[in-house]
């Protein structure tokens, strides 16, 4: 497959750089080259990523960085039992506990919550960081809506990680998936709470807790082009709401539950930095 005479294969991370030393020195830079595309295509363009990370798990299956990759870029496009295997076997050549949250969750993604929540309960979870150990908590959560056990859902969430006002990489994340588990469950005004503390967590913009939010409190986007372009004529006197910001859900990389279409956002996440390229 093509790839930019740009891309060096250097913009990978130092530690894969360093695993693909044991490669011949043109296949390792073949191979660097096509992670990196893995990398810049994986956001948006799930499948060419795809099909770049086959090309390196063809040429170099034997490093773990490359598995991890190949796995991530299939978790993207949703061939779960393919990324639980690349999973397990980079998991095998490093014995790293690292990728534990992503493979429970690619067990949600082959309709086997049970074994998700099997899975949350391992030593292997205690080996994890604070950032693997709430990402296992949003998993876990997920397999319970998958089950439809809404409450136990909200109470998998309810950690100290929630309750602080230590803003972190996952904050946003998880206010917000406590916030959808809310809701839900029908109790509105504590989910339309729990979306604003997400929204003043999100300075990214890594959920639509603001659409969310603004759902919940009536506020009605308009496109002001859709309006012209269908005839209508402008007025002098639009308002702040009608200033044309469309309302952009997401829809999430296999089921109706919002919670776990942030799983799949860290999966792509983690891929770019397991993948060591530049990239949400």
């Amino acid at each position: 497959m093509p790839i930019p005479e740009d891309v060096t294969g250097e913009e990978i991370d130092k530690d894969v750089r360093q695993e693909l030393q044991s490669l011949p020195k043109t296949l390792a830079e073949d191979v660097a080259r096509n992670l990196v595309m893995v990398a810049r295509l994986i956001d948006e363009d799930p499948e060419q990523a795809y099909a770049y990370s086959r090309i390196a798990l063809r040429l170099a299956s034997r490093v773990a960085a490359v598995r991890e990759a190949a796995g991530f870029a299939a978790y993207a496009t949703q061939k779960y039992s393919e990324a639980l295997a690349e999973f397990r076997a980079a998991r095998r050549m490093t014995g790293s506990v690292e990728l534990w949250p992503v493979m429970a969750d690619c067990e949600r993604g082959l309709g086997r919550p049970e074994r998700t929540l099997a899975m949350a309960g391992e030593p292997e979870v205690q080996k994890l960081d604070k950032a693997g150990q709430v990402e296992m908590r949003l998993v876990a959560a997920g397999a319970r809506r998958d089950m439809e056990q809404l409450d136990a859902a909200i109470v998998t969430l309810q950690s100290p990680e929630l309750a602080s006002n230590s803003v972190q990489p996952w904050t946003a994340r998880l206010r917000y998936a406590y916030a959808d588990a809310l809701l839900a469950a029908g109790r509105e005004d504590e989910a339309r709470e729990w979306f604003a503390k997400a929204v003043e967590a999100d300075k990214d913009g890594s959920t639509d807790a603001s659409d969310r939010l603004a759902e919940l409190d009536g506020v009605e986007f308009v496109d002001a082009l859709t309006d012209e372009s269908e005839g209508a004529e402008p007025t002098s006197d639009r308002t702040a709401d009608d200033s044309g910001v469309p309302d952009q859900h997401q829809d999430e990389h296999r089921d109706q539950d919002q919670d776990h279409g942030q799983d799949q956002d860290h999966g792509q996440d983690q891929a770019h930095d397991q993948a060591r390229g530049d990239n949400s």
